[in-house]
């Protein structure tokens, strides 16, 4: 394959990605961040440096695409918060945004919602952002795992005990 021809086709591929992924990163980022403008600057660092990952490593398969999104999307907004540190994710429920809310199934009566969201403020950084991955963004266990630096297995167990854990904070019971 000659050289225009690949670089032809790593723009193709790359369009599609975006539209495929760019909706998602930026959810991601928002919830993060809680600023739309920080959460499309984050967009497009992360799309930026996804091409000039696969425009430098033109020998390699990408094996996870999503999971390298996602992980070049944390690692930006891990470098945002090393640079400002002038905004934080605890903001989020102050602010009103409840990523479980559906309006057209109105899914939560607004007192259960704030309780859930309540519950979900009280876990550690690092289990809010797997559950948001989980249910949210809907990733897989293997898809966590890459984007975290662990293994699938150990992420399904994590998940599997933080709803047990939310399950007894909520008093619900097991069907």
């Amino acid at each position: 394959m000659s050289r225009k021809t690949h670089i032809s086709q790593l723009k193709k591929d790359f369009s599609k990605t975006y539209d495929e992924h760019s909706d998602a990163i930026f959810r991601y980022a928002y919830f993060k961040l809680s600023d739309s403008e920080k959460a499309k600057d984050v967009v497009q660092d992360t799309f930026v440096k996804f091409w000039e990952y696969i425009s430098a490593d033109v020998e390699s398969e990408l094996q996870n695409v999503k999971a390298l999104l996602y992980r070049i999307a944390l690692n930006t907004i891990i470098d945002l918060y090393r640079k400002r540190k002038t905004f934080s994710l605890d903001t989020l429920a102050d602010d009103g945004f409840d990523p479980t809310y559906e309006p057209e199934k109105d899914v939560f009566e607004r007192h259960e919602a704030e309780a859930v969201l309540k519950v979900i403020n009280e876990l550690g950084e690092d289990d809010r952002n797997i559950m948001f991955m989980r249910y949210i963004e809907g990733l897989s266990f293997d898809d966590i795992a890459e984007v975290v630096g662990d293994r699938a297995n150990t992420i399904a167990v994590k998940v599997h005990r933080l709803l047990k854990q939310l399950r007894q904070s909520l008093n619900i019971t097991e069907e």
